[in-house]
């Protein structure tokens, strides 16, 4: 008999897993229909013993001591700054767009005041900021919201930004210094032996399963539990009966290359000329010394593995009705990014999860974030000691994590723990 079942291995599973096991020695199995632990931000070691993130690049920032110090139980970390180049009329400049952003793109030599001044200059004012657009042309001017993001936008969520929200290009400020750090949150720090090994790691307590390749569905009635974590899309945990909510998927082309350096930056966009939206090189993000080099490109899709939430007004309206079917199921808690269909960075995902887990428990974030933990060590950057020895390979063969049980084993553990 299992206290909880929890559906997902990534960030939101896998964190209320830890804190049910460690914090109440609740006995909690976890399933994932993929055959991995750690959700989108899965990493591997590649055929050439490069170590590669399989969806995509995920780089870890945040401004909360308290997830950083959280995530820091299960990891040692890299400090690490991102930075981001736009393939634009033939050159590489940064994104966000800054001082040199413009001072490249346009040959001038101005100064951090001049090009408010300038960005005042080519601005549209809008009075009401209600789309994407809205946000862009509103702060830059139409000529740079053509050259960085109207394209870009349009493939990677197959819309004009006129038809988003406004939440999607306000991610991305515009600067006036020299500032060419893609995000600038307090902490920004990638896992030193890559995530796979930090939830290896959260995972590794004996009151935890772990149940891969499995479909809950094909689980729920062969397996006793108490409660349910739910952390996959909403709408199909009811059966789509309102219809389905719209995701944009990705489609993943990794390569090698038998060079040491492959680009000039760790991820440079292509807002116009490719059908990809992005290449990342991943050696960047991880430090490793290797006399090959991996990259990745990014196609977007309309079918496929739901990664974005589509934020239109109509979609929120129908998340809604869904929304009223998940509150009003008591032994039910829906977490994450597909479970409540919004776009959460790591760090908000692994909040929102702490926080389910501290309303469970009745008590304070803090308090519950803290509960029996008192002698975790915690892992601060550089720390050459916190790794757990295994096989070094990435994949989850080097025993850091609790049993995981095949699905051949169903029928065995219902009544088994």
């Amino acid at each position: 008999m299992f206290d909880y079942l929890i559906v997902g291995a990534g960030f939101a599973g896998s964190v209320l897993a830890e804190r049910l096991a460690n914090g109440l020695g609740k006995k909690v199995l976890i399933c994932d229909v993929r055959p991995h632990i750690g959700g989108n931000a899965y990493d591997f070691y590649n055929d050439e013993g490069i170590l590669i993130h399989k969806y995509g690049p995920h780089i870890f920032h945040t401004n909360s001591a308290e997830i950083f110090d959280y995530l820091s139980r299960f990891t040692e970390w890299r400090e690490y700054q991102h930075r981001v180049l736009a393939s634009v009329d033939g050159m590489h400049v940064p994104i966000p767009i800054n001082l040199d952003t413009i001072n490249k793109l346009y040959g001038l030599n101005l100064n951090a005041n001049q090009v408010k001044e300038f960005f005042d200059s080519v601005r549209e004012p809008r009075e009401q900021i209600r789309t994407s657009e809205d946000v862009v042309i509103n702060a830059v001017g139409r000529e740079l919201y053509e050259k960085f993001f109207k394209g870009y936008t349009n493939k990677q969520w197959g819309l004009d930004p006129s038809e988003l929200d406004a939440s999607v290009t306000a991610r991305v400020p515009t600067r006036s210094n020299r500032d060419d750090r893609y995000f600038t949150d307090t902490f920004q720090a990638m896992p030193r032996h890559g995530y796979t090994r930090m939830f290896e790691r959260m995972l590794d307590h004996p009151n935890i399963k772990v149940l891969l390749n499995c479909d809950y569905q094909e689980l729920k009635n062969e397996v006793r539990y108490n409660e349910l974590v739910y952390t996959g899309p909403v709408d199909a945990f009811f059966d789509h009966c309102y219809g389905k909510l719209p995701y944009r998927s990705l489609e993943f082309k990794h390569e090698t290359h038998d060079v040491e350096v492959f680009q000039e930056a760790p991820v440079i966009n292509f807002p116009n000329e490719q059908a990809y939206t992005r290449v990342t090189e991943f050696k960047y993000l991880t430090g490793q010394s290797h006399r090959k080099t991996a990259v990745v490109y990014e196609f977007p899709r309309a079918e496929g593995d739901p990664y974005y939430p589509i934020p239109r007004p109509e979609n929120t309206e129908l998340y809604r009705k869904y929304q009223a079917l998940a509150n009003a199921r008591q032994d039910v808690h829906f977490v994450g990014r597909l479970a409540t269909y919004k776009y959460y960075n790591m760090d908000q995902i692994v909040g929102q999860a702490l926080t389910v887990y501290s309303k469970m428990v009745g008590l304070n974030r803090k308090a519950a974030v803290a509960q029996s933990d008192a002698a975790a060590k915690i892992y601060s950057i550089g720390n050459g000691n916190a790794h757990r020895k295994g096989n070094g390979n990435g994949m989850g063969n080097g025993k850091t994590h609790g049993t995981v049980i095949v699905p051949a084993e169903v029928g065995r553990i219902s009544g088994a723990v």
